[in-house]
């Protein structure tokens, strides 16, 4: 449970980021999000999936997929997507300098062009998100779906879903050649699972 939905006392390290964004009295909604893409084995498949299901999504993009695959981020933004920044060159910020990390980013950012960040990993020094603050919103999850882990069965995935979606979840899959196995199963069910149970599929705003 540690991995999959993050406990309070590693939420309050980073209060200035965005975990969950509850409904309201009256409604359930979750925020599907993928992270790493966009690249051709993966990318188109997620959107068809998700035209499918008339629900839209939030893209975390790598800036160097973005620089060589123009073309699925222009497919992105034309299907009604939102999309975020999730660094040039996937960098985990504990392992570099602040100063290489936001330099990082903000090489991303001028490919992607967009307020919403995610770090890689969900990791960063608090000086980095100090520093990212006045410039993003930080968004970071409630439900990590786990779909990268060879550990996991596709319906281990799956099941990660169902028991720990909430009201307001911003859950995440990835978009990603080492996630397409579990991914390509559970994302259909998932999707299927809670419209059954009455959530609404909401994007992060970009404003």
């Amino acid at each position: 449970m540690i991995i999959e939905q993050p406990p309070l006392l590693y939420r309050l390290l980073f209060p200035e980021a965005v975990w969950r964004v509850k409904g309201g009295r009256k409604s359930k909604v979750v925020y599907l999000t993928f992270d790493d893409g966009p690249i051709p084995e993966e990318t188109p498949w997620v959107l068809d999936t998700l035209d499918r299901y008339g629900v839209k999504a939030t893209f975390f993009m790598v800036g160097d997929n973005v620089r060589r695959y123009p073309a699925l981020f222009e497919d992105i933004k034309r299907r009604g997507h939102s999309y975020g920044n999730h660094s040039m060159h996937h960098l985990q910020g504990m392992k570099v300098t602040a100063r290489r990390y936001l330099c990082d980013i903000t090489e991303a950012d001028r490919l992607i062009d967009s307020p919403l960040f995610r770090p890689p990993h969900g990791i960063m020094r608090w000086k980095q998100a100090k520093a990212l603050k006045n410039h993003y919103n930080i968004i970071m999850y409630d439900l990590v779906t786990r779909d990268y882990s060879r550990k996991l069965s596709p319906e281990q995935v799956f099941d990660n879903v169902r028991r720990y979606v909430r009201d307001g979840s911003i859950i995440v899959f990835h978009d990603s050649i080492k996630a397409s196995r579990n991914m390509r199963y559970a994302l259909p069910r998932a999707i299927e699972w809670l419209l059954a149970e009455g959530y609404e599929f909401r994007v992060l705003p970009m404003e």
